[in-house]
């Protein structure tokens, strides 16, 4: 598995200190972000899981614990926007230049508004896809808020 992706890259061009992490990736598994923490040994809280979504009806990224589910009001609030729904999965892919399963919010071909939940934040680390199935980024929350340009919102159900 290479640990150079376009996630990576792009972390490296903000500057950011971040470590690569693999772990056997399941594509059988129910959660991939739940899966991802149980494989790296990790509270689920801290693997943070990269959703597609469209609010009013454009493209926008959301990145949240894989324990938990996001309130599509509450990201609709955070956004600015009347409502939100999930991406159709062959949507991100094409939208960000990711697979499923190795979605990651940092490289994604075109650049759209994120949000990130706060209660993210209180983790000195947290893990983030890398860019491809099987690999995440361990790195202070606050670091990956500002490389993505993010937002932190309150935004699980």
């Amino acid at each position: 598995m290479s640990k150079t992706t376009r996630a990576t890259q792009a972390l490296d061009k903000a500057g950011v200190a971040y470590e690569t992490c693999t772990y056997a990736y399941d594509p059988d598994a129910d959660k991939i972000g739940m899966q991802a923490a149980q494989s790296l040994g990790v509270s689920p809280s801290m693997v943070l899981k990269t959703l597609m979504v469209l609010a009013d009806s454009k493209p926008a990224c959301v990145v949240v614990p894989s324990d938990c589910e996001v309130s599509m009001k509450k990201l609709a609030a955070a956004l600015a926007a009347k409502s939100a729904q999930m991406m159709k999965p062959a949507d991100a892919e094409r939208l960000t230049g990711f697979v499923v399963g190795g979605i990651s919010p940092f490289g994604q071909k075109r650049a759209v508004p994120t949000v990130m939940e706060q209660a993210a934040l209180a983790h000195p680390q947290v893990f983030i896809n890398g860019g491809q199935r099987g690999l995440q980024v361990k790195l202070a929350p606050a670091d990956a808020l500002k490389a993505l340009g993010a937002k932190a919102a309150a935004v699980v159900a």
